[in-house]
């Protein structure tokens, strides 16, 4: 293959296999041959090349030509610089730690259902809500818990109403690919989607619009980045809250991360796990992710800071920016000067520069572009 068509040879030896996978699984829903599929078990959350079609490390179709998995892919090579430019028209700035903003602000949903069923605020679901009653969007990808939610596994779903958005509200650690939702988006007559994930995913739009990725880029009219660190394997349900902490998993009700990972229980009890003792459970695509911030999101948001009932809201885009200043002007989210909160900023530039550090320089294939920070 012409090293000007990097295909999935490339993208398996580049990003898959070297720790630099987040497991965002935008290749697969880019692949137009169905030839990726995705596995989740026992930690792995990464894609796979089915045996019959090149085998694990190469692509027949790859050898023809077909390079959509390596532009899908928020992870291969110059990918930050690609993004920033073509959303924004320039790259970020050095000083930027957080990524390319138009103004960061503090966002509460102004519905009691919303604001009391999502996380810190409730802004993304009441964005969510908008964007579907108000013609932006026809679905939203989204996370859903598995069964009656007390499995505590979160799966990729689509969320095409009010009730479903409320079904999917709240923060989960653990990991779901929500792009994989895409082809149950469209098989349900959706064209026009948004999209709810961290960084990893949140740039998938965005990699795939850069790089002309086709038919499956521009159906993501709307992306919001959710602020994140690291996720979790599912395995630390049983071997961690459980058999350590004696906290079962349907006991459960509610969790957030706040410097230590809080838990309610079913009973009415509260306890605070230490995230030291959370790290053996950290998923290998968070090792090397530089990207807390989801800098690549119309708008991104999470729930740091002082107030625990507000939401940080980066807005990135003009889109972005036109979807907050509809609904604050029209009463379904409530705005509050980020000064209000003078911590909030510095903390913001702290966490994202010590995801900086853990990305691999600038220098080689398969190595993540990152600037200093």
């Amino acid at each position: 293959m012409p090293p000007d068509k990097p295909q999935w040879a490339e993208l398996f030896r580049e990003v898959v296999t070297s720790g630099a996978c987040t497991g965002c699984a935008a290749c697969v829903i880019a692949c137009p041959y169905d030839v990726l599929g995705y596995d989740d078990s026992d930690g792995r959350y990464r894609p796979y090349h089915v045996l019959e079609d090149g085998g694990p490390d190469d692509c027949t179709h790859g050898q023809r030509g077909c390079t959509l998995c390596t532009r899908a892919c928020p992870r291969f090579r110059d990918w930050e610089v690609e993004i920033d430019e073509h959303l924004f028209g320039r790259a970020r700035a050095e000083e930027e730690v957080s990524g390319i903003a138009r103004e960061t602000v503090l966002l509460r949903a102004t519905d009691p259902e919303l604001l009391a069923a999502g996380q810190d605020g409730g802004a993304v679901s009441a964005m969510l809500v908008w964007a579907l009653e108000h013609d932006v969007v026809d679905a939203a990808l989204v996370s859903y818990l598995e069964g009656d939610g007390t499995s505590w596994k979160a799966i990729p779903g689509v969320a095409r109403n009010r009730a479903e958005v409320l079904a999917a509200a709240g923060s989960r650690y653990t990991y779901s690919a929500n792009t994989l939702a895409y082809a149950e988006a469209l098989a349900g007559g959706a064209e026009r989607l948004a999209l709810v994930g961290m960084g990893c995913q949140s740039s998938a739009p965005g990699a795939m619009s850069a790089r002309r990725a086709g038919k499956v880029a521009r159906r993501f009219q709307l992306t919001i980045g959710l602020l994140c660190s690291k996720t979790f394997d599912d395995a630390i349900f049983p071997e961690l809250f459980e058999q350590r902490c004696g906290l079962a998993r349907p006991d459960i009700e509610k969790m957030n991360i706040k410097g230590v990972f809080q838990l309610w229980t079913r009973d009415g009890a509260y306890h605070e796990v230490p995230l030291s003792e959370a790290r053996h459970w950290t998923r290998e695509g968070c090792l090397q992710c530089p990207d807390f911030a989801a800098e690549h999101a119309d708008v991104s948001a999470g729930g740091i800071g002082a107030f625990g009932d507000w939401t940080l809201a980066i807005v990135r885009s003009e889109r972005g920016a036109k979807l907050v200043e509809e609904m604050v002007g029209s009463g379904a989210l409530e705005r509050r000067s980020v000064e209000d909160d003078p911590g909030v900023l510095p903390l913001l530039a702290r966490l994202s520069r010590a995801s900086r550090r853990r990305a691999p320089r600038a220098g080689g294939r398969g190595r993540i572009a990152v600037t200093a920070g």
